[in-house]
């Protein structure tokens, strides 16, 4: 993977210089930025490859930075890091448009790890059944997905998502008549290990269907299939 540049947002000194120091151990250029409003003027001047952004934060806090990023338009992936480590916290984080979460204290590992798994989905590292995607592109009732471009329209109307719900509904697309347990749509596009993080699998798919709904979806593409998981519909 090519060095990229990653944005540290968070207020505390310590904190951020052992973020930027992780950051740039495993080969990315960091800038720092102390404050939401600083961290806002920095995305203004320089196109960032990923965010690393605590909650709490003076000026602007972390939840209405990923709101004005994901209004915006703006598809940079954020990684959490935060203290605040309830389920709802992290929730609440996803549905914002969050791509990760990590919760302080932190493993440097960790961090690192996570940083890596995020951009693979981001820049397009197939996490969906392990097949070579190449120009694959899918379609079902009037959903398209491009999988070299990462887009996804329906009836012509694009549809922003998220690293993470593009990868998910990936996985549908490819096997429509298929039931994946939310286990398995975990390991799948998270690529790691399941630990009950059930909540993070339901947050992106209802996120998936609120955006086809916004897009002018009449009818469902994302069935619950109860007791196991999820389908095309």
């Amino acid at each position: 993977m090519d060095a990229g540049l990653i944005l540290v947002v968070e207020d505390d000194p310590d904190i951020n210089a052992l973020l930027a120091r992780i950051a740039t151990r495993e080969g990315f250029e960091a800038v720092s930025a102390f404050s939401g409003t600083e961290a806002l003027l920095r995305m203004e001047r320089a196109p960032f490859d990923l965010v690393l952004l605590d909650m709490m934060l003076p000026g602007m806090d972390g939840p209405a930075i990923i709101g004005r990023m994901r209004e915006a338009g703006a598809r940079t992936p954020v990684v959490v890091v935060s203290a605040k480590a309830g389920a709802s916290d992290k929730v609440a984080a996803l549905k914002l448009g969050a791509d990760d979460y990590v919760t302080k204290p932190f493993d440097p590992d960790e961090v690192a790890a996570r940083i890596h798994a995020v951009l693979r989905r981001a820049q397009g590292a197939p996490a969906t059944l392990g097949a070579d995607v190449g120009d694959e592109v899918l379609s079902h009732r009037g959903l398209r997905l491009d999988a070299a471009r990462r887009r996804v329209t329906l009836g012509g109307v694009e549809v922003a998502l998220t690293a993470r719900e593009f990868d998910i509904l990936h996985v549908l697309m490819r096997a429509p008549d298929r039931v994946f347990s939310r286990e398995r749509l975990y390991e799948l596009v998270w690529r790691c290990g399941y630990y009950g993080e059930e909540n993070a699998v339901n947050v992106h798919v209802s996120n998936i269907r609120k955006k086809l709904s916004a897009a002018g979806a009449q009818d469902e593409y994302v069935k619950t299939v109860w007791g196991i998981g999820f389908k095309l519909a």
